[in-house]
Order: structure tokens, then C-alpha cells, then sequence
């Protein structure tokens, strides 16, 4: 069952943005290394950028297509969920990047494909 319309998806995108930024101070993240901390925060901001220049109705400068965002978030999903394997985190560092990456994935497979009117 696919209910995640790309309306739905754009009010998620901002939120999730700024929590990736927000959430690695909050929790006192890179206990097992720096860079779980600096990952999520620069793809924060980096979702954030992607957001504004995607085409839904909530980008500002919609130049980008959403069918990228959608790519871009899956792989994101996809290094998300790898990064404590690949970089050695441990502990809630890794329970962070996981939670994150499998909750990404489920989004992206639970997106209800558009219909085109002809």
C-alpha cells in the first residue's frame, strides 16, 4: 500500500531537514567518531538545499525534478543505514543512522506514484 503522495512528502522534507541538523547536538552524537555527528548535520543541510530546489509546492526554486529528490533520498537511505558498518560507529551513534536510514527507505518505498492526466 503506497500513500505518501509527493504533497505529503514535501511537508515531511523541511522538518526531516532540520531535525538532521538539530538532532546530533541534541543527542550528543560522535561518541564513536566525529563523523557521525558531521554526517548528519551536512546532510541536513544538503536535504534542505534539496528541498528548496525541488519541484513540489513547497519548493522555492523549483529547478529539480522530484523523481531526483526521490533518488537522492533513497541513496541517502541506503548510506545511512551502511555508515555505522563503513565508518565504525558504535552505540547510539549507530542506532541514530540506522533508525534514520531504514525510516528513509520505508518513505521512499511507501511513495504512491503520480498519475498523469492525458
Amino acid at each position: 500500500m503506497r500513500f505518501i503522495t509527493k504533497r505529503i512528502h514535501a511537508f515531511l522534507d523541511y522538518p526531516v531537514a532540520i531535525l538532521l541538523i538539530v538532532l546530533p547536538f541534541l543527542l550528543n552524537l560522535g561518541a564513536s567518531s566525529p563523523l557521525a555527528m558531521q554526517l548528519s548535520v551536512i546532510t541536513g543541510v544538503a536535504a534542505l538545499l534539496l528541498t528548496i530546489f525541488t519541484d513540489h509546492h513547497l519548493g522555492l526554486i523549483p529547478v529539480l525534478s522530484y523523481q531526483f529528490h526521490l533518488i537522492v533520498d533513497l541513496i541517502v537511505g541506503v548510506v545511512f543505514v551502511a555508515a555505522p558498518f563503513l565508518l565504525g560507529f558504535e552505540g547510539l551513534d549507530s542506532y541514530y543512522y540506522w533508525t534514520i536510514g531504514a525510516t528513509v527507505l520505508i518513505v521512499v518505498s511507501l511513495h504512491k506514484p503520480e498519475t498523469v492526466a492525458i
